[in-house]
């Protein structure tokens, strides 16, 4: 079975994935990038090529409009880029984070590499949290992921991640300042990321509000139904039928009470319960080939589309 994760390491308990390496809590970002296999740098090197020749060996050419990028360490090959692409470190993603954690009262719990290197990540909690009826508990958290294989802007969001359950849902502020992306065609500033961010720490209370009035939506079991189609019908797959309503029964009954939290006063029978049971799908449920396909699905990839659909409609359900 092919895997997508490189190394990680994780502080305190284990993360909602399942994967990585233990580490003591408030270590230095120099142990932080030993443990989690982030000490490399990615290089770079012109693009050329063997030309053909008949009966004898051909001309060493090359092409100047693009680039390799590969590993410091094990010299493997990451990706063929324009020479235009600027490279992000992944020393950079974790330096991104020293000032946060050594004077704003931040913490690292994960950081790692995926897909031999080509994508890399750190999370830390911002300290922030808010607790709704029921003594159900949200914690606020910062990721900044990116990739040199051109699947990912570098990206800077604010998520947040149920206590209850482990459930993670980016966190979709009014203003539209819960991400920050830089495309790597321009140069990463972690200082203008930050004062981006800034407007975005201060509005976690925005984020807060929504929860509640979620909480506070009571929901009868045609709108359910009816959020469930909303969120996993495709009008464009139509291959998709039979693979949507296996989804649509399990997040049902996740909704119904099999749920880790759906008996919570926050959650039975309201529209924060249907969006719970859309995060604890994608992020525990949903079928994939290894956890570390489902971790890169669910911050990264197609689980993370569906549940910033099932936010978006949890959200019009209550307006």
């Amino acid at each position: 079975m092919a895997h997508l994760l490189e190394n990680m390491a994780y502080s305190g308990a284990t993360p909602w994935h399942g994967l990585g390496n233990r580490i003591e809590s408030k270590q230095p970002i120099e142990i932080w990038a030993e443990k989690s296999g982030m000490a490399f740098n990615i290089l770079e090197a012109p693009v050329r090529y063997m030309s053909e020749s008949a009966g004898a060996l051909g001309a060493i050419m090359s092409f100047p409009e693009q680039k390799v990028l590969y590993r410091s360490d094990t010299k493997a090959a990451l990706s063929v880029v324009s020479n235009r692409y600027q490279v992000v470190q992944p020393q950079e993603i974790l330096e991104f984070y020293r000032d946060l954690t050594e004077i704003s009262g931040f913490e690292m719990e994960t950081a790692g590499v995926l897909k031999l290197g080509r994508k890399i990540w750190a999370l830390a909690r911002t300290g922030q949290s808010a607790t709704i009826k029921g003594n159900d508990t949200l914690n606020g958290y910062l990721l900044l992921a990116t990739a040199c294989d051109g699947t990912l802007a570098t990206t800077a969001q604010f998520t947040s991640i149920r206590v209850v359950c482990n459930n993670t849902l980016a966190v979709a502020l009014a203003n539209g300042n819960g991400a920050v992306k830089v495309p790597h065609s321009t140069s990463f500033d972690p200082q203008a990321v930050k004062k981006q961010l800034g407007v975005s720490v201060s509005g976690w209370d925005a984020f807060k509000y929504q929860m509640k009035v979620l909480s506070e939506r009571k929901v009868k079991a045609h709108e359910a139904m009816n959020y469930f189609l909303r969120v996993f019908t495709d009008p464009a797959d139509t291959a998709g039928g039979l693979r949507n309503e296996r989804a649509m029964k399990k997040v049902q009954a996740l909704y119904d009470g099999q749920g880790k939290g759906a008996e919570l006063a926050s959650s039975k029978g309201t529209a924060f319960g249907l969006l719970n049971s859309i995060t604890e799908f994608v992020d525990h449920e949903r079928r994939a080939r290894s956890p570390d396909h489902r971790l890169e699905s669910a911050w990264f990839g197609q689980g993370a589309l569906v549940k910033k659909k099932a936010l978006d409609e949890a959200l019009l359900m209550a307006s």
